[in-house]
């Protein structure tokens, strides 16, 4: 008998309950939908340096730039395998000036270095590495 009392203002409680959580799941959805877009820029954005890669990849030029890799320094110092787009090099007695120069120019070409070991011995250095590209 106090709820015929009480009605009006148990309406608007329930009233008022019912806007409360139809704005708690507008923000969830706004919250959501938001995210779902910084993900799908970001898988977009991925796609496309795997693109930009591919096509760095598969150039020619790499290829060219890579056998140049082979006469930056003397032939005796050299120990060179390639096999497909896969290379194994290892380069000894090599100078301090020389190593530089090895070491910049194979950061400058467009390849996945696997490995790459550099071990100094007295005044001189051997550098080995593997690359793929």
């Amino acid at each position: 008998m106090n709820i015929k009392k009480y009605q009006n203002e148990l309406i608007v409680i329930f009233a008022f309950i019912l806007m409360l959580s139809g704005y708690i799941y507008k923000n969830s959805q706004i919250n959501s939908q938001a995210e779902g877009a910084v993900n799908s820029q970001k898988s977009l954005s991925q796609i496309e340096n795997v693109i930009s890669l591919k096509k760095l990849w598969s150039d020619k030029k790499t290829t060219k730039n890579i056998k140049k890799l082979k006469t930056i320094v003397a032939k005796s110092k050299v120990k060179w395998s390639r096999k497909n787009k896969k290379l194994k090099a290892s380069f000894s007695e090599l100078s301090a000036r020389e190593l530089n120069k090895v070491l910049t120019k194979l950061s400058n070409i467009p390849v996945q270095i696997k490995t790459l070991n550099i071990k100094k011995t007295a005044s001189s250095y051997s550098v080995e590495f593997q690359c793929k590209w």
